[in-house]
């Protein structure tokens, strides 16, 4: 079996564990239905330590080959936060809102931070398989690295078809458009932790999607690598914060038990 088979079927003969903090359902499940999308806030200000435990817990959020592929822009200065309102289309959520973090998915940091992982391994210390080295040494340029322009995206399409007709295979990421749905899905998991990490605190969040993305990266000195996934605004929700119920089509639309 080769390295880039084991690392994906074998159990490595590891020493390593971990022990469970305790935890309470039911309190999460409040902190799930407090998470709402509120539009309104009062002028209540959020304490700094508690945007910045926010933020250490969104770099704990689980995400691809653990490449941490992105950034996260707490945007405190007066004139940037006005240009970024302004960039939300004034809209309530951001006029109103007393922080405003943007969730930035880096498409062009995975070579970067795979060679940190193999660095990481140097220094701690650790017996690290052979198996997880070889991945970010040698699969991860393979799989991530799609050339100036996405050239080679067609010869990636061509192999993993012919491979994929005799045995299962990674089909993405084999594009530049590929890229861009890697790193915003775990950019995506990390900013809900952002705003399940508000609601625990007792403030209120709401994720936007409407915005002018060149003109916000334009705003943080962003280029094409960067990919706006949401800004999120938070504060203390005010009494017309929140529109209306929540609404949820039936679970079995969406749920398929096979």
């Amino acid at each position: 079996m080769s390295n880039s088979e084991s690392i994906f079927t074998k159990i490595p003969d590891l020493k390593y564990s971990e022990k469970m903090l305790p935890v309470s359902a039911e309190n999460f499940g409040h902190v799930l239905q407090n998470r709402r999308s509120v539009r309104v806030f009062t002028d209540e200000k959020i304490p700094a330590q508690v945007v910045e435990q926010v933020l250490d817990w969104a770099l704990m959020a689980p995400n691809s080959s653990n490449l941490q592929c992105w950034e996260f822009y707490w945007v405190k200065h007066p004139v940037k936060k006005a240009q970024l309102i302004e960039a939300l289309f004034s809209q309530p959520a951001a006029r109103t809102a007393q922080e405003l973090i943007v969730a930035v998915a880096k498409l062009d940091t995975w070579k970067k931070n795979s060679q940190q992982m193999l660095k990481y391994f140097d220094e701690s210390g650790e017996k690290v398989p052979a198996s997880v080295r070889s991945y970010y040494s040698k699969l991860v340029p393979v799989a991530y690295n799609q050339g100036p322009f996405g050239i080679f995206g067609p010869f990636k399409r061509l192999f993993m078809t012919i491979v994929g007709l005799m045995r299962p295979i990674p089909r993405e990421p084999k594009s530049i458009a590929d890229m861009r749905v890697w790193a915003n899905k775990s950019t995506a998991l990390a900013s809900e932790n952002i705003m399940l990490g508000f609601s625990a605190h007792g403030y209120d969040t709401c994720p936007m999607e409407g915005h002018d993305s060149a003109r916000v990266k334009k705003i943080l000195g962003l280029g094409s690598e960067s990919d706006i996934c949401m800004v999120i605004s938070a504060g203390k929700r005010a009494s017309n914060g929140v529109y209306g119920p929540r609404i949820r089509f039936p679970k079995e639309q969406f749920v398929k038990v096979i």
